[in-house]
């Protein structure tokens, strides 16, 4: 099992570390007068706050809309809410969003197959309950100044800064800690009961009850300071950009062509929600975030920069494709698909599959029309709308020799896309078994043509979990 390995490796991995430093140091003693620091002292934090009297009002200036920068983590554009539109139904199980963003004056430049990147805010709920916890005044206006001319202060972050923007824009405080937050969290622990089960979760022995605790129900950093409330109180404002990691960008496959949308940004999102033996659901910090703004507001952005993906695409445009998208893995081809028709080119077959045709067919009116035009050639599996469970794989093996002449006969490509968890093996296994059939070859030669087209880049997955 997957967790029984993560803490059999921990438990390991801690004792021999500390027989490598007792060697190192056998062998390479510190010179006199030096000596190492003990455990037992909490390191200094890595900046100081300064507390300022200030109203919130003289807080950070607004970041601009548009800036000569290129966009980037240091200087993303503040792209203007479009749309936000749910596109499944009310009662499925899944939430999916299309969102458009308006990249006017951004400078912005993608290709089908980049991703966007996004910097999150924390929910206004899980602020608002991180700042009663720790008893912070929101409206307390500070400084960070350096405590080490070798660790330099954060990029983006604002000078004066208030508690409600560090707490809202930048402390991840909805992440699940690695043993390293304990690590810290035990320094500032004065109440018996809480120290004594900080310092076991920090022992080669405590590992298992730490992966109980922690990951396996992807507890939050701030439901773990809400469970270590004393200990919680008493951490240093100055400590707390030691103990809690910073929030960092998330990355959304694009959803849309430049050249068919030229001032706009679509993204392709499922709100992430989950169920653990945990009360409250999980929720995705940067998913449901997006999804509870409102483009009714003209202020409403969100900042955007843009990264190569890991899929790219052929810049030849009469080069066939075959591609399997089910679910939001549908967002990259989306994007190539409106490039080609963008040139009334077409040579695209997309197998899109997702539980039913009435609960979660997105975009149905948009590839309807392109399959119209001769632009698109679409296989649908709505795996729920029969008895028998219908995917991806299924209508592959169906459409076999079509995939084949695409692959054999036009010297075409194969993409694939969605979710990791098995998806892309069975997919796999489908192409295998249509190469084999209709190549009149065996398995292991079916799968040394798909290993083939790997190296020459006509075979490509993008999977995220």
């Amino acid at each position: 099992m997957l967790w029984a390995s993560f803490c059999r490796v921990d438990a390991v991995v801690s004792p021999w570390l500390s027989e490598l430093w007792a060697k190192v140091m056998e062998m390479w003693p510190l010179p006199s007068g030096l000596e190492v620091i003990s455990e037992s002292v909490c390191p200094p934090p890595k900046y100081k706050a300064v507390f300022v009297d200030m109203e919130s009002s003289q807080e950070e200036r607004p970041l601009p809309v548009s800036s000569d920068i290129s966009p980037g983590p240091l200087c993303p554009f503040h792209a203007r809410l479009l749309s936000n539109q749910r596109v499944t139904a009310a009662d499925h199980f899944q939430d999916v969003r299309l969102i458009k963003l308006d990249i006017t004056g951004s400078g912005l430049s993608f290709e089908p197959g980049d991703v966007a990147m996004i910097h999150p805010e924390n929910l206004t709920d899980t602020v608002e309950a991180f700042l009663s916890l720790l008893e912070l005044n929101p409206d307390q206006m500070f400084r960070l100044e350096e405590n080490d001319p070798d660790v330099p202060l954060p990029a983006r972050f604002p000078s004066p800064c208030s508690i409600r923007w560090l707490v809202t824009h930048y402390l991840d405080i909805n992440s699940v800690p690695r043993k390293s937050f304990f690590e810290l969290l035990k320094y500032h622990a004065d109440d018996e009961l809480e120290r004594e089960k900080l310092e076991e979760f920090c022992t080669p022995e405590g590992q298992e009850e730490l992966y109980s605790y922690c990951n396996r129900v992807k507890r939050t950093i701030l439901e773990i300071l809400e469970d270590f409330h004393k200990t919680s109180k008493r951490i240093p404002f100055d400590h707390l950009f030691d103990v809690i990691p910073a929030l960092q960008p998330r990355a959304f496959s694009i959803a849309s062509s430049i050249k068919a949308h030229p001032t706009q940004l679509h993204l392709l999102m499922a709100v992430v929600r989950y169920r653990t033996k945990l009360q409250n659901a999980r929720r995705g910090v940067c998913s449901t975030w997006l999804s509870s703004l409102s483009p009714d507001r003209q202020d409403t952005y969100v900042p955007i920069w843009v990264k190569k993906g890991t899929i790219r695409f052929p810049a030849d445009h009469d080069v066939p494709l075959v591609l399997v998208g089910p679910g939001t893995g549908l967002a990259p081809f989306r994007s190539v698909i409106q490039e080609r028709a963008s040139q009334g080119k077409g040579g695209v077959v997309l197998f899109f599959g997702c539980r039913s045709k009435h609960k979660d067919f997105f975009c149905e009116e948009e590839f309807a029309k392109l399959e119209e035009k001769g632009l698109v050639s679409l296989h649908t599996a709505f795996s729920r709308d029969q008895d028998e469970k219908i995917y991806v794989q299924h209508r592959i093996r169906e459409q076999g020799r079509q995939v084949w002449n695409v692959l054999s006969e036009q010297n075409g490509a194969f993409y694939i896309a969605g979710n990791a968890k098995s998806m892309p093996d069975d997919v796999k296994e489908a192409l295998c078994d249509v190469i084999s059939e209709h190549g009149e070859m065996t398995k292991e030669q079916a799968t040394t043509y798909i290993q083939a087209l790997e190296r020459v880049r006509r075979f490509q997955v993008e999977a995220w979990s």
